[in-house]
């Protein structure tokens, strides 16, 4: 039973999971938002979390979660089935690049592998998880192009170089444009350790916004306990 981390509205067993739950992924998931959501993707889904916390956030949105680990793929339909929100979540064992959906998403999410030119895991599935390169990133920035509604939005969580390369030199000519950057470190003063981006197709002038993790050693912030506060058991 170690394997399960019980949510207020869910739980996720993440036991045959290369990549666990973690912090990266329910800050996306709490903060990831479109209005009116009818459809929605979340790409590398892994244990299915961020999927469960849209499904919740959004529930009048159906979620595709599509993941090429064929382990993790079913772990996310497992725990998928055994949620409130089954009927409006489904697990789709591929590449997100061999996805062709009859109908745009109105949001889309990821909280990819990021680990780009940097020495690759030694455990085949890890690597497969954590790792990837630029391609992957313009590959998935074509894809969010060609799939994303007109009014839609892409919300992706990186460390800061590769987020300043996404919106320097990869959104550029892709009509894709940077609306919102929120900037994410552990205490107040530090360098941000994440960058959560939200784009869109319509040219905006971005908003810049910051959120600390942790108040002092072991205490989070009041930012924090309230962004997580509908999902966690602990806020």
């Amino acid at each position: 039973m170690a394997s399960i981390f019980k949510f207020k509205q869910f739980e996720v067993d993440q036991g045959d999971c290369a990549m666990k739950i973690n912090t990266d992924g329910v800050i996306l998931g709490a903060s990831a938002f479109h209005y009116d959501a009818q459809r929605i993707l979340d790409v590398g889904t892994g244990t299915g979390v961020i999927a469960l916390m849209l499904a919740q956030r959004h529930p009048a949105a159906f979620v595709d979660a599509v993941e090429i680990d064929q382990g993790a793929s079913a772990q996310a339909g497992y725990n998928f089935q055994r949620s409130r929100f089954s009927g409006r979540l489904r697990s789709i064992n591929s590449a997100f690049q061999e996805l062709q959906p009859e109908e745009c998403y109105d949001l889309i999410v990821s909280n990819p592998p990021f680990y780009t030119n940097s020495l690759h895991n030694p455990d085949p599935r890890k690597k497969l998880a954590k790792h990837a390169d630029e391609l992957f990133f313009e590959s998935l920035l074509d894809f969010v192009g060609k799939y994303l509604s007109p009014d839609g939005k892409f919300q992706c969580i990186l460390p800061g170089s590769l987020a300043d390369l996404m919106v320097r030199q990869m959104l550029p000519g892709r009509e894709l444009y940077l609306e919102h950057d929120l900037s994410i470190s552990s205490y107040m003063g530090e360098t941000p350790i994440r960058n959560l981006l939200s784009i869109g197709k319509i040219p905006s002038k971005s908003l810049q916004d910051e959120l600390q993790i942790y108040e002092s050693r072991g205490e989070h912030t009041a930012a924090y306990k309230s962004l997580l506060k509908p999902y966690f058991l602990a806020f």
